[in-house]
């Protein structure tokens, strides 16, 4: 172990100092941080400047979380950490419905519906009819499986964003399969939306010429006993912010066609559900709740 500090041998010397008794996990995590932080300053040659705005460019990020906002991973998204830790956490075999981020928008025992069943209780919007399946990977239904649903409004505003000026579980509710693992549900067409850009993680965005939009999407939690819990969105097909998503959320197999229904106002969008058997496949556990 080096005993002093160099520029050369700086993780190094960091390293050396982490404790005999310390758990192998948090010297293999904390070990491999240093070396990456220490190996980036070199690369860019960090200024003490730079190094300053970083330090206040942190403590405003803190500053802005509330109860009800989390800056930081709202920076881990824009960044597309949040992605890349939910890619690595649950890796699926090919045709199973794939993960995407779980966003902060989600809130707990949404009131359960019967299936055909309308969410939108503010009456706006364009009315789209959500059906499809929940199938295992040999195409076998899946009776009893929970399907909790939740969007913004027309306005791109979820109902926890404006408590006073929305329905209480707008646009939200649970619904479960049958025998057939059939889904059908009313909601409205999805719309793109902004993500809080007010705060540090939208200057972060406006320094890199980035924009803050989110394409239109339905968030989808799929969980059925024995099989692995699916958290999704389903993409509106064509909307212009699916190659930019602010958090990096889309993947190719979760775009959905939005279709009309004989020519009228409302839509439609089919989307069956591939779930995992626990058992079948080795999983990596990997928490999403924000």
């Amino acid at each position: 172990m080096r005993r002093y500090f160099t520029e050369e041998h700086s993780a190094e010397t960091v390293n050396g100092r982490i404790g005999v008794d310390v758990a192998p996990r948090m010297r293999q995590v904390m070990a491999s941080l240093v070396r990456h932080l220490h190996d980036f300053i070199k690369d860019v040659e960090l200024t003490q400047r730079e190094w300053e705005l970083a330090v206040d460019f942190l403590t405003r990020a803190g500053q802005t979380c509330t109860d009800t906002r989390q800056e930081f991973i709202l920076l881990s998204d824009v960044l597309g950490l949040s992605m890349l830790v939910d890619a690595i956490g649950n890796r699926r075999p090919e045709g199973a419905t794939e993960n995407t981020v779980f966003g902060p928008f989600h809130v707990a025992n949404a009131p359960i519906r019967a299936m055909g069943e309308s969410i939108s209780l503010d009456g706006k919007g364009e009315s789209c009819l959500f059906h499809g399946r929940v199938i295992d990977l040999d195409g076998n239904a899946i009776e009893g499986a929970t399907i909790d649903v939740w969007s913004d409004n027309a306005d791109g505003f979820y109902d926890v964003q404006q408590p006073d000026l929305q329905p209480k579980w707008n646009n939200r509710g649970r619904f479960v399969t049958g025998a057939d693992g059939a889904y059908s549900f009313v909601g409205i067409k999805p719309v793109s939306y902004s993500i809080p850009d007010d705060g540090p993680a939208g200057d972060l965005l406006e320094a890199l010429h980035r924009h803050p939009c989110r394409p239109a999407h339905m968030h989808f939690l799929v969980t059925a006993p024995g099989h692995q819990k699916i958290v999704t969105h389903i993409f509106t097909g064509g909307d212009p912010f699916l190659t930019s998503d602010a958090v990096f959320g889309v993947k190719s197999s979760l775009i959905a066609d939005f279709e009309r229904i004989d020519g009228a106002t409302s839509w439609q969008a089919a989307f069956d559900f591939v779930m995992v058997q626990e058992d079948r496949f080795e999983h990596r556990s990997c928490s999403n709740v924000r």
